[in-house]
């Protein structure tokens, strides 16, 4: 078993208890830059408290002491999604559907590796449906072949927080 998924077989019962799942473990780096990055998300996709980053934090360097799976130093790094949360699953291309999001693909699907636009959730199959932001076309992308994907921010966000935190003039 690969270590980032022996590591999160033991973190995530514990994550669960605290009301939290794991969204993506990474493990690289050489030498005094080797890092554990765990990224997680409360259960019922609420952001998670810097409290909450805090307990997942020691909980999972007293676990990963015991259990010893890393030779040598590394830097523990736990962290919430944030706004560009990546797409790791296969339910969080349905769970984020009408969200905009980019997609890096393993193989070409209509002679591109790379798409932006709206997810429309999955099909019976399985794949991606993804509705092409810049004509609208639905294309069908198989999950098997997804490289790396995340949500993207959108203007209208941006623009209503801009506005509520402009002063107003007098």
């Amino acid at each position: 078993m690969e270590l980032t998924r022996r590591i999160e077989t033991i973190l995530q019962p514990t994550a669960s208890e605290m009301g939290l799942e794991l969204v993506r473990i990474r493990f690289g780096g050489e030498g005094r830059s080797r890092a554990l990055q765990i990224m997680a998300e409360r259960e019922d996709g609420t952001a998670m408290n810097l409290g909450e980053c805090s307990q997942l934090s020691k909980t999972a360097s007293a676990l990963l002491d015991v259990e010893d799976l890393i030779d040598g130093p590394y830097n523990l790094e736990v962290s919430s999604p944030g706004l560009e949360r990546p797409l790791v699953k296969l339910k969080d291309f349905d769970r984020f559907k009408g969200r905009m999001a980019k997609v890096e693909l393993d193989e070409p699907v209509e002679g591109r590796k790379r798409f932006k636009g709206e997810l429309e959730g999955l099909n019976e199959d399985d794949d991606i449906l993804f509705k092409m932001e810049e004509d609208g076309e639905t294309v069908i992308l198989p999950f098997s072949a997804v490289f790396k994907a995340k949500l993207v921010l959108t203007d209208d966000p941006l623009a209503s927080s801009k506005t509520k935190s402009k002063p107003k003039k007098n």
